[in-house]
């Protein structure tokens, strides 16, 4: 069959799963296990869940920002890179 039709397929499966189902619902495991989620990263930094929640959350935020600020800090470089003419 062509392709055209695979890919029809997959529309309408995906239409008729959202139909039935709530989207949040459906794809909250994937937001918590993405490093944009502060659950994630209170896994990072209590995987054994001994600390207090309160230091559990206190942590997660900073390991939140450090994530972030680093990809700041490497898009800002490859922006430089771009500016000055170098690799791509």
């Amino acid at each position: 069959m062509p392709d055209s039709f695979t890919s029809l397929r997959g529309q309408k499966g995906a239409h008729v799963l959202h139909s039935r189902y709530d989207s949040k619902k459906l794809s909250q495991p994937a937001r918590d296990a993405s490093p944009g989620s502060l659950n994630w990263h209170e896994r990072q930094v209590d995987p054994d869940g001994v600390l207090d929640p309160a230091e559990r959350a206190r942590r997660a935020e900073h390991a939140r920002r450090a994530y972030f600020t680093g990809l700041a800090l490497k898009s800002a470089k490859a922006r430089a890179a771009r500016k000055a003419g170098g690799p791509r």
